[in-house]
């Protein structure tokens, strides 16, 4: 009972992490349509920027915290300014190989400025151990998982009730409609990258605390494609349920089975849901005719 308590307790704070991380990336796929493959790349982008701030630059952890999201909200509309703009119009395989090509340069440049080794970052969260129902559980666990719900919580409510988060749904559904009635789509289109980058830099953050800062952390983020393919592209609410399956998943197989089988889980399922659901389990069915 223990040892399903521990994996369920490590499963659930992985799955919020990751649920984060594949927000921004549906975001941006509802808002403009473009598949991020640079998403892995932007939580590594916050997790560095986050460690530079608050270990390098010592500063307080709350101004740590709101550095990290402006750098977070300039990298994300300077993204979409300069590189995903001029590509409107483009083929979807020109447009794919363009953020491939980025998550490429935003590795180079993170390797270039830290290097490859492992950096240890204070803790953020207390790491006194807790025992629940015979397991003992890290607090900062718990703190990862009440910090990631609180956050993917406001950013749902945000993009279901906000002005600009109707303004994204409704570009999301037919951007000439969305024109006629006086929204920008220009500006939800950099709207759209820059909450991408944030809900990356905190994904980033949470999961530093439980790790280490490394360039590893960009493998963590490759697993938001079996969460959107699960929760479906276009679903909010079905991102966060296949964050929360996935990083199930990935902590029963590893504690039970194998934990190198735990590393291709998460894709056989990816498959499975892709030859069954295409469209997700929670993803909307769209139906062309011409």
């Amino acid at each position: 009972m223990s040892t399903f308590v521990s994996l369920f307790i490590y499963g659930l704070s992985e799955g919020a992490i990751l649920a984060l991380a594949a927000l921004g990336f549906v975001l941006i796929y509802k808002a403009t349509g473009v598949i991020n493959f640079a998403q892995g790349e932007f939580l590594l982008i916050g997790a560095y920027t986050f460690y530079t701030a608050f270990v390098i630059l010592r500063l307080p952890i709350v101004v740590a915290a709101l550095v990290g999201v402006v750098a977070a909200v300039i990298i994300g509309v300077l993204v979409e300014r300069f590189i995903l703009r001029p590509m409107v119009g483009q083929s979807h395989i020109s447009i794919i190989m363009v953020t491939i090509g980025l998550a490429g340069l935003l590795s180079a440049l993170v390797q270039m400025f830290f290097g490859t080794q492992p950096r240890s970052m204070p803790p953020l969260f207390p790491r006194t151990q807790l025992e629940i129902l015979g397991a003992h559980i890290p607090a900062n666990r718990l703190w990862v998982l009440l910090v990631a719900g609180i956050v993917l919580t406001l950013l749902t409510l945000f993009f279901q009730r906000s002005k600009h988060g109707i303004a994204m749904r409704a570009v999301a559904d037919d951007q000439q409609a969305a024109m006629t009635v006086g929204i920008s789509v220009r500006r939800v289109f950099a709207l759209s990258w820059a909450l991408a980058a944030v809900s990356a830099l905190i994904a980033g953050i949470l999961l530093a605390d439980v790790t280490t800062v490394e360039m590893n952390l960009v493998n963590f983020g490759l697993l938001v494609f079996p969460v959107v393919i699960l929760g479906g592209l276009d679903s909010v609410p079905g991102t966060i349920v296949g964050g929360l399956t996935i990083g199930l998943i990935s902590q029963f197989v590893a504690g039970y089975l194998d934990p190198g089988l735990a590393e291709v889980a998460p894709y056989i399922v990816l498959v499975l849901i892709l030859l069954v659901r295409p469209y997700g389990v929670f993803g909307e069915k769209r139906i062309e005719r011409v």
